[in-house]
C-alpha cells in the first residue's frame, strides 16, 4: 500500500510526487494518459517556480529548453522590465510544458515515483485511517487502491473534487480563445508582445527554436471549443491588434478553448487535498497557472512526508490551505485584471489605460511590485502574532562560508539552518549553513521559505516541532 496517492501527471503531480519520493515516502501516481504529453499549452516559468527548480536540481536542464526573457511590453506601451528581481533568474522562461513535465517524471522516477498510466479514476472514498481510490485500467478493469493521503492534481474537470463533493464556483471568463503555434517570416522585435483593440486581442511569444505561440481572440466570433481554427482567422487578430501577422505560416497545432476563474473553497477535507488545476483555474493572462500549481505542489510534498513520519499534529497539513488558499485567490485577481485590461473595448477606456498604465509602472514601488508579485518572488505567507517579520518570507539564495547556496543544500529535501558561523546547534535531520556576516539564525523550510529566525535556540525547538522537522540535539553539537 502506497502511503500517498497522487491524481495526474501533470506539474503539479509530478512535481509533488517526486518531492515525496525522494523523502522516503512510497508514492503512487494515477494518470489517465497512456503516453506523455506533447502539447505546449502552458509555456511561462517564472522565477520563483526557477528556484523551487533549483532545489530539485533540474533548473541547468531547463534552461537549455528554453528562451530567457528579461523584459515584456503590455499593451504596446507598457515595459516590465525582470532584471532587476532579487533571484539568480531574473527573467521569464519560455519553455514548452512537456519540457518541464518531462525533467519532472525523470526525476520522479527516479526518486521511486511509482507512475501508472491509463488509470482512469473514479471516485475516492475516506475514513479515519486511510482514502480508497477506485479506478478502471488500461484494460477497462475496476480496480482500487488504498493509501494514507490521497492528492487530486487531476485539473479543471477533477473526479477527486467532484468525489468531495466540493463546488468549483468562479465563472467563464473569455469564450473561443485560439491558439496556435507557427513559424513567422517577420517575426515581432519583442521576444513577448501582448495589445488588445476593440474586436480582440494577440498575444505572441517565441519558443527560441523557430516556433511561435499565438494566442488570440475576436470579440466578434464566439465560437464553441470545438469549433475549427484556421490559420487565417488567428491571422486576422494579429493584422487587427498588430498591423501585421508577422508572416504566419505552418501551424503545427491549433485549437480553440474558453478560460474560466474558479476556486474551490477548500483544499483539504481529511486525508485528501486538491493541488493545482483541480483547486484554481485562472485566465491565461501573466502566464501563472502551471507556476501557482507547482508553488502549491512545493508546500505540500514536505508536510505530507512529515504527516506520513508521524511528525507535527494536524495544523501542519491544515497550514497548506492557509498558506496556498490566499495566494490562488490573488491570482485570480492578477491575472483576472490583466485580462480585462486586454480586453478593454471602448476606445475612451483603452487610451486612458493606455495613458496611465504606462506611468504607474515606471513608479519605482509600483514596478518594483509589479515583478515580485507576477515573478513569485514577492509570495509571503502569514507569520504567527509576534513572530520574527522574516517568518513567512522567501529566504534568499544565501551562499555559506564553504561555497555551497542554500537552495543547493535545499537539493536535500530537509530543513536548512543558515546561521553564524557556530552558532547553530545540533539538528538531526536540518542541515546546518554557515553564513558569515548573518545577522540572525534562520530556519528555511523545504520550500525555501523562512520557518524561523532569531537567536538560536530562543524558539527553534518549538518551531522544529510545529513544522514537522526534528528535535535539538545534544547541546553544542553539530549536525
Amino acid at each position: 500500500m502506497p502511503d500517498v496517492i497522487v491524481v495526474g501527471a501533470g506539474p503539479t503531480g509530478l512535481l509533488l510526487a517526486g518531492d515525496l519520493a525522494a523523502a522516503g515516502i512510497e508514492v503512487t501516481v494515477l494518470e489517465r494518459r497512456l503516453e506523455e504529453s506533447n502539447l505546449t499549452r502552458a509555456f511561462v516559468v517564472h522565477a520563483r517556480t526557477l528556484e523551487q527548480f533549483d532545489a530539485r536540481g533540474v533548473t541547468d536542464r531547463l534552461l537549455a529548453t528554453g528562451t530567457r526573457v528579461d523584459r515584456f511590453r503590455l499593451f504596446g506601451r507598457v515595459s516590465v522590465d525582470l532584471s532587476p528581481l532579487p533571484s539568480r533568474y531574473p527573467f521569464i522562461l519560455v519553455t514548452p510544458q512537456y519540457e518541464v513535465e518531462k525533467a519532472l517524471m525523470e526525476r520522479a522516477r527516479s526518486a521511486g515515483a511509482r507512475v501508472l498510466r491509463g488509470a482512469h479514476v473514479q471516485g475516492v472514498q475516506q475514513d479515519a485511517g486511510h482514502v480508497d481510490v477506485s479506478y478502471r485500467d488500461a484494460d477497462g478493469t475496476a480496480r482500487s487502491l488504498r493509501a494514507a493521503y490521497v492528492v487530486g492534481t487531476d485539473g479543471h474537470h477533477s473526479v477527486v473534487r467532484s468525489s468531495l463533493g466540493l463546488a468549483f464556483p468562479g465563472r467563464s471568463v473569455v469564450r473561443s480563445v485560439m491558439l496556435a503555434d507557427v513559424r513567422m517570416t517577420d517575426p515581432p522585435a519583442e521576444l513577448l508582445t501582448v495589445d488588445g483593440k476593440e474586436d480582440g486581442f494577440c498575444f505572441v511569444v517565441g519558443f527560441g527554436d523557430g516556433w511561435y505561440r499565438v494566442i488570440a481572440r475576436d470579440r466578434r466570433r464566439d465560437l464553441p471549443d470545438d469549433a475549427p481554427v484556421s490559420l487565417e482567422e488567428i491571422a486576422a487578430v494579429a493584422r487587427h491588434v498588430f498591423g501585421t501577422d508577422f508572416g504566419m505560416h505552418d501551424p503545427r497545432w491549433m485549437s480553440r478553448f474558453h478560460s474560466d476563474e474558479r476556486q474551490a473553497p477548500r483544499y483539504r477535507v481529511g486525508r485528501v487535498f486538491l493541488a493545482g488545476d483541480a483547486a484554481h483555474v485562472h485566465s491565461p493572462a501573466g502566464g501563472l497557472g502551471m507556476n501557482t500549481g507547482l508553488q502549491d505542489a512545493a508546500n505540500l510534498g514536505w508536510k505530507l512526508a512529515a504527516a506520513v513520519r508521524g511528525r507535527g499534529d494536524d495544523r501542519l497539513l491544515d497550514s497548506y490551505e492557509a498558506e496556498r488558499h490566499p495566494e490562488g485567490r490573488a491570482v485570480l485577481r492578477m491575472s483576472g485584471g490583466l485580462l480585462r485590461a486586454a480586453l478593454l473595448r471602448a476606445g475612451p477606456a483603452r487610451a486612458v489605460r493606455d495613458a496611465v498604465l504606462p506611468v504607474l509602472f515606471s513608479l519605482p514601488a509600483i514596478g518594483r511590485q509589479v515583478r515580485l508579485r507576477i515573478s513569485g518572488i514577492g509570495i509571503r505567507y502569514a507569520r504567527p502574532r509576534g513572530a520574527h517579520p522574516l517568518v513567512g518570507t522567501r529566504a534568499p539564495d544565501v551562499t555559506a562560508d564553504d561555497g555551497t547556496r542554500l537552495y543547493e543544500a535545499l537539493r536535500r529535501g530537509r530543513f536548512v539552518l543558515a546561521a553564524p558561523p557556530g552558532s547553530a546547534p545540533a539538528v538531526p535531520g536540518v542541515t546546518p549553513l554557515d553564513v558569515l556576516g548573518a545577522a540572525t539564525a534562520v530556519l528555511v523550510r523545504p520550500d525555501g521559505y523562512v520557518a524561523w529566525a532569531g537567536r538560536t535556540p530562543d524558539g527553534l525547538e518549538t518551531a522544529l516541532t510545529d513544522w514537522g522537522a526534528a528535535a535539538l540535539g545534544p547541546a553544542g553539537a553539530r549536525a
